[in-house]
C-alpha cells in the first residue's frame, strides 16, 4: 500500500511474463474467493458448464416451470441435497458444502436456485430443524429425492415481516386427535409461495397453535409449524385447500409462486413439527423452552440458512453481471483519442472504470464476508441438534450468528440489484437485449431485497441487536417496549465488537488511533475511520432514544423518529464486518502476487466506500475537507492501478464459460 494521504501510484510488478503473471496471480484469487469449500465449487463448475441451463425467455410459463422442475430432478439425481441435511437422515451433514453449491447455481439460472431452496432449504430445512424422528423418518429421504414435492407457507397477504402476528390457525381437537388449520380472514391467506400454485403436494405451514389441557381453556401458544398436505397425486386441491396462481411476475418465471387457503382442514396431531413445543392426546401444551418469544426466535433461528443463501446467492450473481460488463468493456470501443486512428477500448474512460471497477471491489469484499458468514453457520450448526435452549455462550454466537446473516443478506442482495443495473447500462443497447442476460438477471435478482427477509427490516433489526446488546430479554418486543428498555439502561450503549482475528488486532495496535493523523492508505487508518463511524452511530442512536423517559414523549413516535439512525447504524456495522473479512482474507492468502492485487482491491473498496457516504464524515468531522479530496483522488487513481487487472479480477470469479453466453461478447 501506498504511504501518502493518496492511494498511491504504486503498480504490482512481477519477474514472470504477462501473461504468466495473470494465470499464476488469477489462480491465486480463485483460490481465495473459493475459501474453505473450494472442491465443492470446482464440482459444480464443471457439472454447470452448460448454456443450457441458461434461463430461456421464450419459454411460455407452463414450459418454464416444466423444465425448472426436469432440471431439479437432475440435480437430485446427482445427490446435490445430500450436503444440506445429517447423516442420520440421509445426508452428508455439510452445511457449508450446500451453501456453497446453492451459490454456484446463481451463476446459471436464479429461478433453479430459488425452487431448489424453497425444497430442501426452506420446506426440508423446516422438516429437519422443526421435526423430530417421526418426521424425519417419514419424510426427509423423500424430500431429497423429490419423491415429495413441498413449499414453505410463512408469508401472508396481510403479514410478511412481523411472523409472529400470523393469522392462521391450528386449533388442537382432543376428541379426535387432530388439528384444525384454518384461514380465519382473507389476510390470513399464505401468498407469494414457492411451489404453492402447481408442483407442491404438502405444505409447511406456520400457525398460531391453539390448545388446552383437561380443564383449561384453549390458549394461544404461538407461531408453530405443521406438515399440511394440500393436493392429491393428480394435482387436484385436496378438500379444503384452496390454491391460486400468482401468475406472472417481475422475474423467477419458473417459480410456480402460488397462494393458499384453509377451510377447517383437519391433519393429524403427529403433523406437528414437535421438536420445540408439543401437544399431549388430551391438549396439555409441552416445550423445552418456557418462555414464548425465546422459543419463537429459537425456532426461526434455526432456519436462517435460507437466509444466508438468498445473501449468497446475490453475491454470485452481481459478480456475473460485473464479469458480463466488463468482459463487453474490454472489447467495445467508442470515439477516437486525439491523433489516434483507433477508437479507444470503453474501459479505457476513466468514467467506466468509476461505474465498474469499485463494484467488482466490492463484490471481492462481501464474497469474502460470505465465506466468513456460511463458515460460521456451518460450525454453529451443532449448537441446533438438541431440542432445548443452546447455552448462554452459545445461544449469545448464535444471536451474533443470526445478526450477521440478516445484515449481510441485506447488504450483498442491495448491491447485487444495483451491480446488476450498473452493468446493464454500462453494456448499452446491448445489456438491453435478453439474449445478453443482464435484462433477466435485473428482473430475477429484484425479489431478492424482500423476501426471505424485507432488506430494510433486516437491516433495522441489526441496529436493535447492537443497541441491546443480544440480550434475550427484548426479542419480541413491540417497538415501543423495545425503545423502553433502552432508555431505561444505565450504562452507556457501545457497539459490540464481533471477536477480531488476531490480523485485525495487530493492524489496530499499529496504528495511530486519531485516523486524521496517519496515511488514509494505511490499513489501521481504514478500519479506524469504519469502526469509529459505527461506534459514533451506536451511541448517538441510544442517546435519540432515551428520549423516551421524557414525561411527553411517546416511545413509538421516539422509534418511529430514530428510525432512519437505526439503519445506518445497520448498515455501518455490516460494513466494517465486510472489510474486516476482507483484510482476513488477504492475510489468509497463500499467494504473495494474488495477495499484493487483492491489497489494491482492498484499498478501492475502502475509498469508495468512504467516498459514498463523504457527506456524513465531513458533517460530523471524522475527515477534513483535504483528506475528503484525497479520497476522491485515490478512488481515481486506484481505478487507473487497476485497469490493467480488470480481465483478471473477473475471470477469478470462477464462472463456468458456457453461463457467460452473450452474443455481445463475440463482437463488441
Amino acid at each position: 500500500m501506498a504511504s501518502a494521504d493518496s492511494a498511491g501510484s504504486s503498480t504490482i510488478t512481477s519477474t514472470t511474463s504477462p501473461a504468466a503473471e495473470s494465470g499464476v496471480v488469477g489462480e491465486g484469487l480463485r483460490a481465495a474467493l473459493d475459501g474453505r469449500w473450494r472442491a465443492t465449487r470446482d464440482e459444480l463448475r464443471a457439472g454447470l458448464d452448460r448454456a443450457d441451463l441458461l434461463p430461456d425467455p421464450s419459454r411460455t410459463l407452463e414450459e418454464a416451470r416444466a423444465n425448472i422442475l426436469r432440471e431439479m430432478r437432475e440435480l437430485s439425481s446427482l445427490n446435490f441435497a445430500a450436503a444440506g441435511f445429517r447423516t442420520e437422515h440421509g445426508g452428508t451433514g455439510d452445511v457449508g458444502a450446500s451453501i456453497s453449491a446453492i451459490e454456484m447455481i446463481g451463476y446459471a439460472d436464479l429461478s433453479l436456485m430459488v425452487k431448489s431452496g424453497v425444497q430442501w432449504g426452506l420446506f426440508g430445512g423446516a422438516v429437519e430443524n422443526l421435526g423430530t424422528k417421526r418426521h424425519h423418518d417419514r419424510y426427509v429421504a423423500d424430500l431429497i429425492n423429490l419423491d415429495l414435492l413441498g413449499c414453505f407457507a410463512m408469508t401472508e397477504t396481510g403479514h410478511g415481516s412481523n411472523v409472529q402476528a400470523l393469522e392462521t390457525t391450528a386449533t388442537y381437537d382432543a376428541a379426535t386427535g387432530e388439528f384444525v388449520i384454518h384461514s380465519p380472514t382473507p389476510s390470513a391467506r399464505k401468498d407469494y409461495i414457492g411451489g404453492a400454485a402447481e408442483h407442491a403436494r404438502v405444505a409447511a405451514v406456520f400457525a398460531q397453535l391453539i390448545t388446552g389441557g383437561p380443564g383449561e381453556e384453549p390458549t394461544g401458544r404461538g407461531v408453530h409449524c405443521f406438515i399440511v398436505p394440500i393436493r392429491d397425486d393428480a394435482g387436484a386441491d385436496l378438500p379444503g385447500i384452496t390454491t391460486g396462481d400468482c401468475g406472472y411476475k417481475g422475474g423467477l418465471r419458473a417459480v410456480d409462486n402460488g397462494r393458499i387457503m384453509f377451510d377447517s382442514v383437519r391433519i393429524p396431531a403427529e403433523n406437528l413439527l414437535n421438536k420445540y413445543g408439543d401437544v399431549a392426546a388430551d391438549g396439555t401444551y409441552s416445550s423445552p423452552i418456557e418462555n414464548t418469544n425465546r422459543r419463537f426466535f429459537t425456532m426461526l433461528g434455526t432456519l436462517i440458512r435460507g437466509r444466508v443463501s438468498v445473501g449468497a446467492t446475490g453475491g454470485a450473481t452481481a459478480r456475473k453481471a460485473l464479469t458480463l460488463a466488463t468482459r463487453y468493456a474490454l472489447l467495445r470501443k467508442q470515439f477516437d483519442a486525439p491523433g489516434e486512428q483507433e477508437e479507444v477500448t470503453i474501459m479505457d474512460y476513466r468514467a467506466h472504470q468509476r461505474k465498474l471497477l469499485p463494484l467488482i471491489a466490492k463484490s471481492y469484499a462481501i464474497a469474502f464476508a460470505q465465506n466468513d458468514l456460511t463458515a460460521e453457520l456451518h460450525d454453529v450448526g451443532s449448537l441446533n441438534l438438541g431440542s432445548g435452549e443452546p447455552n448462554r455462550k452459545d445461544a449469545k454466537r448464535q444471536r451474533r450468528l443470526e445478526s450477521w446473516a440478516a445484515g449481510l443478506k441485506a447488504y450483498s442482495t442491495w448491491h447485487a440489484s444495483h451491480a446488476i443495473n450498473v452493468s446493464r447500462e454500462a453494456c448499452g443497447g446491448a445489456g438491453y437485449l435478453d439474449e445478453n442476460q443482464l435484462s433477466l438477471m435485473r428482473g430475477d435478482i429484484d425479489v431478492f431485497t424482500t423476501f426471505e427477509g424485507d432488506n430494510t427490516v433486516l437491516t433495522q433489526l441489526v441496529g436493535k441487536e447492537l443497541l441491546t446488546s443480544y440480550g434475550d430479554d427484548v426479542r419480541g418486543l413491540s417497538a415501543t417496549g423495545w425503545v423502553r428498555f433502552v432508555a431505561g439502561m444505565a450504562r452507556d450503549v457501545v457497539a459490540e465488537k464481533t471477536a477480531a482475528r488476531q490480523v485485525i488486532q495487530t493492524i489496530l495496535d499499529d496504528s495511530d488511533e486519531d485516523p486524521e493523523d496517519s496515511a488514509l492508505s494505511h490499513r489501521g487508518t481504514q478500519l479506524r475511520l469504519f469502526r469509529n463511524r459505527e461506534d459514533h452511530l451506536v451511541r448517538t442512536c441510544a442517546q435519540r432514544l432515551r428520549r423516551a423517559n421524557d414525561d411527553e414523549s411517546d416511545p413509538f413516535d421516539v422509534f418511529n423518529n430514530a428510525q432512519d439512525h437505526l439503519l445506518k447504524v445497520g448498515q455501518a456495522h455490516v460494513e466494517r464486518i465486510v472489510l474486516e473479512s476482507f483484510i482476513g482474507a488477504i492475510a489468509e492468502c497463500d499467494s504473495r502476487s494474488a495477495a499484493e492485487l487483492l491489497d489494491k482491491v482492498c484499498d478501492l473498496f475502502v475509498y469508495s466506500a468512504l467516498e459514498e457516504d463523504l457527506s456524513w464524515f465531513l458533517m460530523h468531522r471524522h475527515v477534513s475537507t483535504e483528506r475528503a479530496k484525497a479520497i476522491r483522488r485515490g478512488v481515481n487513481e486506484l481505478c487507473a492501478d487497476l485497469r490493467p487487472h480488470a480481465q483478471t479480477l473477473v475471470d477469478a470469479f470462477g464462472i463456468p464459460e458456457a453461463l457467460l453466453t452473450a452474443p455481445m461478447l463475440e463482437h463488441g
